[in-house]
């Protein structure tokens, strides 16, 4: 039940009651009446808010409830159209777009190549256009819009709206957030690309029943999630779950903005780059999952590629022996090219983990594929707004 006691200024209590009015209704459909019991508020003002709110569009009356021994009740809902907020992940070739309603449900998606080598002008200019051909598309008015929350490759800076390091799109330093804002016309989140694909795990995939997790990530680098006691876990300067800088694998002489060591070795550039010492150019195609090109030909008897194989495997295991030694997580999410690990391989995984580390947690691999990261963007802006509905209406 809802707290009784509220002080401070008419103005401000009046939002907090709005603001619990809709926390309930997005939970269920209610009564005035009912909602007068839960929030401890007089009818009378439960009556006056609820009028305004069907105005400004945020609830409407949704039908005729059950009689409880009188007058039918008029059962309210929240109006989960009223608004929009979109959603935008860049993964290594790809830009995914998305708006959805303000429940999380996907109303339209939209994806683009782009060009390589990549770079942070040419992503910002694919992603106006792209948010311009998704709102046609989909019919929706862009004042509708409330936010787009936008995952960049790199360490992202909430705080300042910039990346400090980001090897791929040469975004370092630069005010990204205030660049994207300024050409959307939109207010912006960024943060970093695995983050967001761990809150759409954690949201709608295999973590929603779980508080404590790590997602790793395997593509054109190395990185993780880290969601602890239900909050998305980043560090005192936002850099957490940067695990593609363990020392893992070989290295050499290194400069600011070089990829880490572990990702250098055993993300798909390093892996390509291995198979090509084995087999020369073009023989393995860097389109498709290396692991289950490999894995057909260790099935077909190369030997070659079952040792490349074990050795991927044995170096992702370290990775994840660090990151359970330190954090020991209820549960640990395998993504990106993790998820091609055919149940032989993830069974020797487990084993090497059982003897090197105290306790190993669940494993399993994510469930919501290429689409995590699109659905951790549109909640990433959803537990934004959500401090602030229905008060940037009134």
């Amino acid at each position: 039940m809802l707290s009784r006691t509220r002080t401070g200024s008419t103005k401000f209590v009046k939002q907090l009651n709005r603001k619990d009015i809709l926390q309930l209704l997005k939970q269920k459909s209610m009564s005035r009446a009912d909602l007068a019991k839960e929030t401890r508020l007089s009818r009378p003002c439960i009556s006056a808010l609820v009028d305004e709110m069907i105005q400004e569009g945020w609830i409407y009356e949704a039908g005729i409830g059950q009689s409880r021994g009188g007058r039918k009740p008029i059962l309210l809902d929240f109006n989960s159209q009223a608004f929009a907020v979109a959603g935008a992940i860049f993964e290594g070739s790809e830009l995914q777009l998305a708006i959805a309603d303000l429940k999380g449900s996907i109303l339209a998606r939209y994806r683009t190549h782009l060009a390589q080598p990549n770079c942070g002008e040419t992503a910002l200019q694919e992603l106006e256009s792209g948010l311009k051909v998704l709102l046609k598309d989909s019919g929706t008015d862009k004042n509708k819009l409330l936010g787009i929350g936008v995952g960049l490759p790199g360490i992202t800076q909430r705080r300042s709206g910039t990346i400090s390091y980001a090897p791929s799109t040469g975004w370092m330093g630069l005010p990204v957030q205030k660049e994207i804002e300024e050409r959307l016309g939109l207010p912006v989140i960024i943060d970093n690309d695995v983050n967001m694909m761990a809150l759409g795990e954690y949201y709608e995939g295999v973590g929603a029943a779980f508080s404590n997790l790590v997602y790793m990530y395997v593509g054109t680098g190395i990185g993780a999630g880290i969601v602890l006691d239900g909050q998305l876990y980043r560090g005192s300067t936002e850099a957490a779950g940067e695990i593609g800088y363990m020392m893992i694998g070989a290295f050499g002489s290194r400069q600011f903005g070089d990829y880490g060591v572990f990702e250098q070795n055993y993300a798909l550039p390093g892996i390509f780059q291995k198979t090509k010492k084995i087999y020369g150019d073009g023989v393995v195609d860097e389109s498709e999952s290396a692991v289950k090109q490999l894995a057909v030909r260790a099935r077909n008897g190369d030997n070659k590629a079952e040792a490349l194989l074990k050795d991927i495997f044995k170096h992702w295991t370290f990775g994840i022996a660090n990151v359970l030694s330190v954090l020991n997580p209820e549960l640990l999410i395998l993504s990106g090219e993790m998820i091609h690990i055919h149940e032989e391989g993830l069974q020797e995984m487990m084993g090497q983990l059982a003897s090197w580390v105290p306790v190993v947690p669940n494993i399993r691999k994510a469930s919501l594929g290429q689409q995590a990261g699109i659905v951790g963007a549109v909640h990433c802006v959803l537990e934004s707004v959500s401090d602030q509905m229905p008060l940037t209406i009134i």
